[in-house]
């Protein structure tokens, strides 16, 4: 798995300045994403466990498990990035790219 970010070509720099003192303000914002993301975190790592076991019978990552968790730390990083200021756009709610 590759993590990559592509530079905007315009970010926000008064966003940027008051994303410091409304960090708080993010936080509060991203309550919505942070529930869902919970509950989607402890589905994947249940999913990992079992597919710890099937990769140890089988040898190989189960392709739809392996989305599923992908795309699971693909929004917990989305997430992350727009809480500490680096992207602007709010995450989606997805686990697809």
């Amino acid at each position: 798995m590759q993590v990559s970010f592509q530079q905007p070509m315009q970010s926000s720099r008064a966003l940027a300045i008051f994303s410091i003192p409304f960090f708080l303000a993010r936080s509060i914002m991203l309550i919505p994403a942070m529930f869902c993301l919970y509950f989607v975190g402890i589905g994947a790592a249940i999913v990992a466990w079992i597919a710890l076991w099937a990769v140890a019978f089988t040898g190989h990552y189960p392709d739809g498990m392996y989305r599923f968790v992908a795309g699971s730390l693909r929004w917990q990083t989305r997430a992350s990035a727009y809480l500490y200021g680096l992207v602007d756009r709010y995450p989606p709610f997805q686990l697809s790219p």
